[in-house]
C-alpha cells in the first residue's frame, strides 16, 4: 500500500521547506504554501499546486550521489512511499480526506540547487527522479501516514481495463 511520509511547505519563494505531519489542501494548493499564496519563484507562470516526488528516489538519491534530501530541499510538498509519482499522471488519487490529480512531470532546475545549497542536486534528481505535479480535486486534509489510493485512473488504463475485459468477454 502507498502512502504518505513527509509533508512539506515553504511561506515564500527561496524559503526553507517547513516538515508538517498534516496539511490543509484547498482550491489552488495547500494551506501555507508559496504557490497558494502566490509567492513561488515560478508563480504565476509555472508553479504546481501540489507536488509530488517518491521517497525511493529520494533514498536513490541519498545512495547513489551522497545527497541526502529527506529535510526537504527537494523543494516538493508531499513525499510518497510504495508509488511512483509519475503513475499517478492524469490519475486521481485520494490521500486523507484530499483529491489530487497529477498533471505533469516536475524537472528539477537550477533554482532548486541555489536554494538547496548543494551542487549536483538538479542532476541528482534528474527527469526520472523529480516528481510530478498536482492539482487539488476535492479539498480535505493531508496527514503523513495516510494511504494513497487511486480514486480515478487514468483515461489510458481505464481503456485498456475495459479493451481486456471486452476481450475476455468475446473469447
Amino acid at each position: 500500500m502507498a502512502e504518505i511520509v513527509q509533508l512539506f511547505t515553504a511561506l515564500d519563494a527561496g524559503e526553507p521547506m517547513v516538515s508538517h505531519e498534516s496539511v490543509e489542501a484547498v482550491s489552488g494548493g495547500l494551506v501555507g504554501d508559496r504557490y497558494l499564496r502566490g509567492t513561488g519563484h515560478y508563480a504565476p507562470y509555472d508553479g504546481c499546486e501540489v507536488t509530488l516526488v517518491a521517497s525511493e528516489a529520494l533514498a536513490h538519491i541519498r545512495e547513489q550521489f551522497g545527497i541526502d534530501l529527506f529535510d526537504g530541499r527537494h523543494r516538493r510538498n508531499v513525499v510518497l512511499r510504495g508509488i511512483d509519482p509519475e503513475d499517478l499522471l492524469e490519475t486521481t488519487v485520494k490521500i486523507g480526506a484530499a483529491e489530487l490529480r497529477g498533471t505533469r512531470r516536475r524537472p528539477p532546475c537550477a533554482h532548486v540547487e541555489r536554494v538547496a545549497r548543494e551542487e549536483g542536486v538538479a542532476r541528482a534528481l534528474g527527469e526520472q527522479r523529480g516528481g510530478v505535479c498536482a492539482t487539488v480535486v476535492s479539498p480535505g486534509n493531508i496527514r503523513v501516514g495516510d494511504d494513497v489510493e487511486i480514486a480515478e485512473p487514468d483515461p489510458r488504463s481505464m481503456g485498456q481495463a475495459i479493451a481486456d475485459r471486452l476481450s475476455r468477454d468475446d473469447g
